[in-house]
């Protein structure tokens, strides 16, 4: 495994801060004059609160521009937030709209090549070259995953193997015959490939694979080290959002300590999520971006909604592209159980620490007025065969853990293996049944 840093594009992966300053004053002043004149939301909540687009002059001046929501794209849908016509925009993504109306997002051809450079930024820092064979097992189609890192690797010069998900078994047939070095795709289908290899009896070590770029659903170490454990490879993580950009708006490189963002393209804040105010280098709160080089999309100050922090320090890669901590949650996925803040980020922890099986879901209900979690798990096939005063050992032990971590009581059912639903996409975590 390639363990020394690879550069897409040194000149802006190890730039200078003055530098990237500069590169981000110029092409902030440019969406901004970009949205006043082409996008009639902007400019009227630029004329609102009185700000012309002169009064932009660097990008430390980007605080006082308004913020923007994903309800702002539901409002404005399907295509009122694009600022180029429609002959220039020459490929639409949406989300999934499980929550409403789908949140739209629209491409020029130089958005398709920035996003492609970010993709391919990502692809490099996980070791990949043109010689490569990437096999992407993400979802083709309006969901932005596996067309952004198709685009990457084939920017990059590798070999594409457009497999997207489902048929696993065919998966690991194709990873076995057609020499796959690179796997990408979401870290719960990542798992259900490595359960599938073992369940054919094939030792992951005999594979070419060597990376697994995996992003799309939030993920904790220690899933990262039962996802290396299950395919025999080094797991990076990588970052992106539909309505910035899709992945690769931030990616893991060698040292695995933050994503370096691509700020060249996404200008990244952190702010507090009360105040709305900037928080200092290290401190946790909703990260923000500002599309700076997006023509038929630039979102102004988008707030994500993920909890994160940033870091400017020159990293041991050598990129001196700001870092980004995994996010700790969703400010909107968090679970509020009986006036306790609850992410499904810090349940997986404890299951994981504790040495149980990933494969997990979290029910939620409310009885008399009271709402209740409950959490099942599946148990391993070493368990499943104890006895049943062991199991409830087990669930005890996990229960105690929960609720120390969690400041909530919680109760553990141990399922039995194989008996929660697997997904080829993003996996459902938690399942909220009460009636708000």
């Amino acid at each position: 495994m390639q363990n020394s840093p690879n550069y897409f594009n040194p000149e802006i992966e190890t730039a200078s801060r003055e530098y990237l300053h500069a590169i981000q004053s110029a092409r902030l002043i440019k969406m901004v004059y970009n949205c006043y004149n082409n996008v009639p939301f902007y400019k009227k909540k630029f004329d609102e609160i009185g700000l012309l687009p002169q009064d932009i002059k660097t990008i430390d001046d980007i605080t006082k521009l308004p913020f923007t929501v994903k309800q702002d794209l539901r409002d404005n849908y399907p295509f009122d937030l694009f600022a180029v016509p429609k002959e220039k925009v020459v490929r639409i993504h949406a989300s999934s709209g499980t929550t409403g109306k789908q949140t739209v997002v629209g491409y020029t051809k130089g958005d398709l090549e920035n996003w492609s450079e970010g993709c391919a930024r990502a692809i490099t820092a996980a070791g990949g070259t043109h010689s490569d064979y990437v096999h992407i097992s993400y979802g083709y189609g309006l969901f932005t995953g596996g067309l952004g890192l198709h685009y990457g690797a084939e920017k990059l010069g590798a070999t594409v193997i457009p497999v997207s998900s489902g048929n696993t078994a065919r998966q690991v047939q194709i990873l076995q015959d057609f020499g796959s070095n690179i796997l990408c795709c979401t870290p719960s289908y990542a798992l259900y490939i490595g359960e599938t290899i073992k369940e054919m009896g094939i030792d992951p070590k005999t594979l070419p694979l060597r990376a697994a770029i995996c992003g799309a659903e939030p993920w904790t170490e220690n899933m990262r080290k039962e996802i290396e454990k299950s395919l025999a490879v080094k797991a990076y993580d990588i970052y992106g959002l539909s309505e910035i950009a899709g992945p690769g708006v931030g990616y893991d490189c060698c040292a695995q300590d933050g994503m370096h963002i691509c700020e060249d393209y996404y200008y990244p804040e952190i702010v507090d999520a009360d105040t709305l105010e900037p928080v200092p280098d290290g401190t946790f709160g909703e990260l923000v971006f500002t599309c700076i080089g997006k023509e038929a999309l630039p979102l102004v100050r988008y707030r994500t909604r993920d909890i994160s922090a940033i870091t400017h320090e020159k990293c041991a890669c050598g990129r001196t592209l700001v870092k980004m901590q995994k996010p700790r949650g969703r400010s909107d996925d968090m679970l509020i159980i009986r006036g306790v803040n609850v992410f499904p980020s810090q349940v997986e922890h404890v299951i994981l620490s504790l040495g149980m099986e990933p494969n997990y879901q979290i029910v939620v209900e409310r009885i008399h007025n009271l709402d209740v979690m409950k959490i099942n798990i599946e148990m391993s096939e070493s368990l499943f065969s104890d006895s049943m005063r062991q199991v409830e050992r087990t669930e005890k032990r996990i229960c105690s853990s929960l609720q120390e971590t969690l400041g909530v009581a919680t109760t553990v059912h141990l399922v039995e293996p194989r008996t929660l639903p697997r997904s080829e996409g993003k996996a459902i975590r938690v399942i909220d049944n009460r009636k708000i």
